[in-house]
């Protein structure tokens, strides 16, 4: 990651299009065990990450001061195990296919959004330079 004020937008950005890469693997992860007993259903934790993140800065009223003051090194997501204890079928898995798949469809637009909005802010540095 880059290190200047120029890039605190994109570096969060970046952040956050690893995180849904991450979730996509692990959605389809979870599609491929549907029918495996006893396997419980993952998913990743960074939006609520981000959310603690960009409020540490609450003082802040303005949303750039706010990016600049993330520390993107500590921001990471996470793997977690989504409802332990909890099987929606004798066997112990709990993986809803149609579930995933519309969790999958709507991480994948996530994904083309902060994709486009990247694009944007480097297009928008490009200008600048011009």
């Amino acid at each position: 990651m880059i290190n200047t004020n120029a890039f605190d937008y994109i570096n969060v950005l970046d952040k956050a299009a690893d995180a849904a890469w991450l979730r996509n693997d692990v959605i389809a992860h979870n599609i491929a065990n549907a029918t495996t007993p006893g396997y419980v259903r993952q998913d990743v934790a960074f939006e609520s990450e981000l959310k603690k993140a960009i409020g540490r800065s609450s003082n802040t009223s303005n949303m750039d001061q706010r990016v600049a003051n993330v520390k993107t090194h500590q921001l990471d997501a996470e793997i977690y195990s989504d409802n332990v204890g909890h099987a929606y079928r004798l066997d112990g898995n709990n993986v809803d296919i149609e579930t995933e798949n519309v969790a999958l469809a709507e991480n994948q637009l996530k994904y083309q959004g902060l994709m486009t909005s990247i694009n944007q802010e480097f297009a928008n540095l490009k200008a600048v330079i011009k």
